[in-house]
């Protein structure tokens, strides 16, 4: 029996990434990436000693961290085309000795993982207890408007529709991911960024300079017609376009943490611990909530 068809092809993603490099990288999405990653390590008020950077595209988490004093050992692993990376890692065997260490981060990296749930759980056996692991994907909203477009464009141009955006993953499934992988405490919240273009080359020009480009399996491989863009054109500025007739284009960044469990972490109370009733708490008479006839269950 055949294994599962790979959602992301390695060899498209390393081509994109080549193309990036060769056009220049775009990397305002990955900067304000950082910055957010950073200002969630500081809020831990913690010095970590052993820390994995997993696909971070650019060397800008290393500059950061750095910079800010927050780490003693940092090694980035990611794909070859990054040039300052301490060893090339496939992100699907991650080469990481259990309980090594301290942090893991990832900016921006972790969204095309085919294997998202078995790379979970390899951070997790990787990282000493009460080691944490701190990553930003690219969530379930991003470029929904150029999902949209591209749908009806092909399906007014061809007759049907082909894979054209990333299903990236989810902002629940990431936290049930985090929760089967075996990580405490685990938290999912999203930073949502609109950007404003005008025109939808130029998201596309963008898209391409990030090394975003279409990387799925089951993509078109015949070129883009010319009729397909332009009915793509006019599809996105009818139903994306602001009163100032500059385009919407939507990236959401999921940011996920969990730590590896230890003693020490806060702990749920035990069903029936409680040492006062709610309605003691609340000062309100047994039975009754306040602000409405509704018994306290």
């Amino acid at each position: 029996m055949s294994g599962p068809v790979d959602v992301f092809d390695p060899r498209a993603l390393a081509a994109r990434r080549r193309r990036a490099l060769a056009l220049g990288p775009e990397t305002f999405l990955l900067d304000r990436a950082v910055e957010d990653l950073l200002d969630r390590l500081g809020a831990v008020k913690r010095r970590f000693g052993t820390v994995a950077d997993l696909g971070t595209p650019t060397d800008a988490l290393r500059a950061a961290l750095d910079g800010a004093g927050m780490v003693d050992r940092y090694f980035a692993f990611g794909p070859a085309e990054r040039a300052d990376v301490d060893a090339v890692v496939d992100p699907e065997i991650l080469p990481f000795a259990p309980q090594s260490l301290d942090l893991v981060v990832s900016a921006l990296a972790l969204q095309t993982v085919n294997d998202l749930p078995g790379a979970l759980a390899q951070i997790r056996r990787a990282l000493r207890p009460d080691g944490l692991l701190l990553a930003g994907f690219l969530g379930s909203g991003t470029l929904q408007e150029l999902r949209e477009a591209f749908a009806i464009a092909e399906s007014d141009t061809l007759g049907g529709i082909s894979p054209r955006v990333a299903p990236f993953a989810d902002l629940r499934d990431l936290g049930g991911l985090l929760q089967r992988a075996g990580f405490a405490l685990p938290v999912t919240d999203v930073d949502r960024v609109v950007v404003r273009y005008g025109n939808p080359l130029a998201l596309l020009n963008d898209l391409r300079r990030m090394g975003a480009a279409n990387p799925l399996t089951d993509r078109r491989r015949a070129p883009l017609l010319r009729r397909t863009l332009a009915r793509l054109f006019e599809v996105y500025t009818e139903r994306f376009s602001d009163p100032d007739g500059r385009l919407r284009a939507t990236f959401e960044i999921a940011w996920v943490s969990g730590w590896a469990p230890h003693e020490s972490q806060q702990k749920p109370l035990r069903p029936g611990s409680a040492k006062m009733r709610l309605a003691e708490a609340l000062k309100v008479p047994e039975g009754r909530l306040p602000g409405g006839d509704g018994e306290a269950q």
